[in-house]
This record gives structure tokens, C-alpha cells and sequence, in this order.
């Protein structure tokens, strides 16, 4: 059967981040005749062509927030998969206009320009900080979900089916904190931790890509898919990297950080009342209610009372052990752990 995005040009924003590169390996043995990499950064593009090396990966400097380089950027294109982004909550926090221009304004540019170039499908990621958001990061966020719903909503002719995707942390993404407890373990530490009983969620970037790739197969304008994840707490996520390690080295609780919570909510109580499961994905239709109130006055909904948000404390709680597991499929954590191996034996010696 034919891949459904064979023969067709997908455009990734934010297409040299974490996300872009690895969907791009993907989805290369798929049959599509384009993917053009839109981003900022040139470095990491020359970087990515080099690497990449294949006619059909076109690459374009633009910025989501000029909405004259977004449109450049959206002739011809079948699909988009929208990554770009300000992710990182301390900054966002201390610059939120930065955060507002990249994450709602151009993420407005790239719905309207999809829709006005008559593209068939946009997929927005979004993030489990942008439900009860506390910081920048996750308020700018849960406004792309609303964009993306508002649009969808106004688009009665159905030329462009806009979809949001949401997940938790990703695990070894750039900026996160497992590279950064390598480098702290491999430096002889501290590992610094702000508060050990924080959990998140746990995803490997494989399975975020497959949320993505599954809300672009079965997802209708307006919805919201949600990845399901189990989550550990910091502090057992520190004991399986050092047990990985095989060293014990000094941790050091920092406190928290600008805009960061105990736990995660992937999936608010109102959200999961109009939830579709589907084994590993919840899947949130849009609310396609108009300004007419008056139509839907109810005297309330016992199921709502009943229903608890999926957050990172409800979930799965993965073991130590566990944690280990799901370390050990990483890559990027497999390498660093092989490099770590070689030179302790070359200083044994």
C-alpha cells in the first residue's frame, strides 16, 4: 500500500530542532517527491545538508515571524508540520514577547498561509506545559492551540485540516535535562536537580514523531491528539543514569526553576470528557460551539466532577529499572555510554 504522502512536498518549521531532523530520516524512504526545511539558522542547515545530502531535502532561511518568508516558503506544498518554536521556559519566561512573536504570531502566519496557498493538512506541536499554563513557554503555546482551533473553526470550506499534537518532555531533545545530567556525571558532578520529586513525563522522540505521523493519518480540523506517556520522578531518573554510568557522583538540589511546576499535565479534566481513547493517543475534538450560548445552557455534567486531568503524578510511574529500559533505547544515550566506557579503559591503562 502506498505511504499517503507519497508524491507529495511536506514543509517543516523549525525543520533543523530535534524534531525536524529525525522526522526527516523518517519519512526520506517514503516516496515524497520535496521536504523543505524552513528555519533561521543557516549553520545548522549547511550542517543538515551535508549530512542529509538528497536532492529532494530543499532548505529555506526564514523566520515564522515574517509572514512574507512563510509564504515564500508554503508554494506548492501538500503538508506542514509545524515545529518551530521558543521552547525554553526560562527564557520565555524573562523575554515573553519573544515568545508571543515566534510561538502565537508566527504561528498565526503559518495557519494563514496554509490555508490562503490551499495546503491540505498542518500539524501544530504543542506541549503538556500549555494546559494550566504557569510560564511564557506554555501560555504562548495554548494560544497556538487556540489559533489552530479558531482557524479550523472559521474554515467552513475545509480546504486545510488543521491539527494540533501534544507531548511531554522528549527525551535527550536539545535543552533538556538528560544531556545535560551526561555531561554533569561525566564531569565528575554535581548532578544538579531542582527538586527530586518533580515528575515528568518520559518520550522518546521516535514516539512523539509516531504521534505526530499518527494525527496526520487520522486526524479531522480541529482536534488535539495527546501521546499517553508513563513519567518518573527526577530524583530516579538521576539513580538510573548514575546505575547506567556505573559511578556515584554528588547531587545537589538547586530549587526550582523560573515557571516550572511539580508535575505535568498532558490532558485537562474537560479536555478527556470529550476524550476518544485510542489505546496509546487520547484524541480531543474541537469545541465547535458558536457565540450563541443560549442554544447549550446545561445545568452541568456529573461526569465532569469524576473525570481527573492525566498528568505526570497519574500516570504510569515507571521504576528505576524501567527508567534504565528506556534510557538504553535511546541512542544518542547508548553512544555517550560506550564513549564513557572507552575512556575509563584507556585511563585504567
Amino acid at each position: 500500500m502506498a505511504h499517503p504522502m507519497r508524491g507529495k512536498a511536506l514543509l517543516i518549521t523549525g525543520g533543523t530542532g530535534s524534531f525536524g531532523r529525525t522526522v526527516l530520516r523518517s519519512l526520506l524512504g517514503k516516496g515524497l517527491k520535496e521536504i523543505r526545511i524552513f528555519s533561521r539558522d543557516e549553520m545548522k542547515q549547511e550542517q543538515m545538508r551535508l549530512e542529509i545530502n538528497d536532492p529532494r531535502v530543499k532548505f529555506l532561511i526564514g523566520d515564522v515571524r515574517s509572514r512574507d518568508s512563510v509564504d515564500a516558503a508554503m508554494g506548492g506544498v501538500d503538508y506542514v508540520f509545524h515545529a518551530a518554536a521558543l521552547k525554553q521556559v526560562p527564557s520565555c519566561d524573562f523575554f515573553p514577547m519573544q515568545a508571543v512573536y515566534t510561538n502565537v504570531i508566527g504561528s498565526h502566519n503559518v495557519i494563514e498561509s496554509a490555508m490562503a496557498h490551499r495546503v491540505e493538512r498542518v500539524v501544530c506541536l504543542s506541549t503538556d506545559k500549555a494546559v494550566y499554563p504557569i510560564n511564557a513557554m506554555g501560555m504562548t503555546k495554548a494560544l497556538m492551540e487556540k489559533i489552530a482551533q479558531a482557524a479550523a473553526r472559521a474554515n467552513t470550506a475545509g480546504n486545510t485540516a488543521v491539527i494540533n499534537v501534544r507531548y511531554g518532555n522528549v527525551m535527550y531533545s536539545r535543552g533538556s535535562v538528560i544531556p545535560l545530567f551526561v555531561r554533569q556525571i561525566q564531569a565528575g558532578g554535581p548532578v544538579t536537580v531542582t527538586e527530586p520529586g518533580m515528575t515528568r513525563f518520559m518520550l522518546p522522540l521516535a514516539e512523539a514523531i509516531d504521534l505526530v505521523l499518527f494525527a496526520f493519518v487520522r486526524g479531522e480540523s480541529g482536534d488535539i491528539f495527546i501521546r499517553k506517556a508513563p513519567a518518573c520522578t527526577v530524583s530516579d531518573l538521576v539513580a538510573a543514569m548514575q546505575t547506567l554510568f556505573r559511578t556515584r557522583v554528588p547531587v545537589k538540589v538547586i530549587g526550582m526553576r523560573h515557571g516550572e511546576k511539580i508535575y505535568e499535565t498532558l490532558a485537562s479534566r474537560e479536555e478527556l470528557r470529550r476524550a476518544e481513547d485510542l489505546r496509546g493517543y487520547y484524541r480531543v475534538r474541537m469545541d465547535d460551539r458558536d457565540l450563541n450560548y443560549n442554544k447549550y445552557f446545561t445545568e452541568g455534567d456529573a461526569r465532569e466532577a469524576a473525570t481527573e486531568d492525566y498528568t505526570s503524578h497519574n500516570t504510569r510511574r515507571l521504576t528505576v529499572k524501567e527508567v534504565e529500559s528506556l534510557l538504553l533505547s535511546l541512542p544518542e544515550v547508548k553512544g555517550e555510554l560506550a564513549s564513557w566506557r572507552n575512556r575509563r579503559r584507556r585511563r585504567a591503562h
